[in-house]
């Protein structure tokens, strides 16, 4: 199957598109294009893979599904398009955690393409969306799809950082070698949980000395 993705990502899982389920699964993200109004658009599912090749990541975040919002989702986890404002509430929970942390103001825009280009692989459990309708994929076999991603990520690289955030996320960690990765957890930064540790988490100062101890950039968040 011919899926439209950053070539060393199509390399890696080219397996898994040959799968019966993926197959079943792109159907099904076919056809819900053609009945409802469904997000990211179709050019940006695969965005958070294409803004970070697999031999540059060095970061995972993980989230749920894109936001169901009309005009919010563009394929990469927790980011808006630039020209999206106010930011959604998450977002701006995650601006003033690094404003804490480490002193970065908010930036004057949302999208966090800036962080995907310097190895931030900001991934979806699920990779579409109904408007208007939070998990409303969640059925089609995404999950088994980025789970797999997850296993690549974990089998083939040394000393990646994964942030998960809350209790959907936290799960994935059973998918990663922790002899040879490091995991951050915290609850979500959505307003219902942030105050329960996202806020004052400091995973962004942390996830940088551990780059650093690992002679690699930091991120510039």
């Amino acid at each position: 199957m011919d899926v439209t993705i950053e070539q060393s990502w199509k390399a890696l899982l080219k397996d898994e598109f040959e799968k019966p389920y993926f197959k079943i699964l792109v159907n099904k993200v076919r056809e819900a294009y053609k009945s409802s109004d469904v997000w990211p658009k179709g050019q940006a599912i695969f965005s958070a893979f294409d803004k970070c090749p697999f031999d540059k990541l060095k970061v995972v975040i993980l989230g749920q599904d894109p936001y169901p919002t009309p005009g919010h989702a563009h394929g990469l986890c927790f980011s808006v398009p630039s020209n999206v404002k106010p930011f959604p509430k998450s977002l701006i929970n995650i601006f003033k955690e690094i404003e804490s942390d480490i002193g970065h103001p908010f930036p004057p825009d949302g999208n966090l393409e800036r962080w995907a280009e310097q190895g931030v692989f900001l991934l979806n459990a699920a990779l579409t969306v109904r408007a208007h309708e939070p998990n409303s994929h969640k059925d089609f076999g995404w999950e088994k799809f980025t789970d797999e991603v997850i296993r690549q990520i974990s089998a083939r690289k040394t000393g990646v950082v994964f942030l998960l955030w809350g209790s959907h996320a936290i799960k994935k960690a059973d998918l990663i070698d922790k002899t040879r990765h490091r995991i951050l957890t915290s609850v979500h930064p959505s307003p219902l949980s942030a105050h329960r540790g996202f806020l004052g988490c400091k995973h962004f100062s942390k996830t940088n000395e551990i780059l650093i101890s690992q002679n690699q950039q930091p991120i510039n968040w």
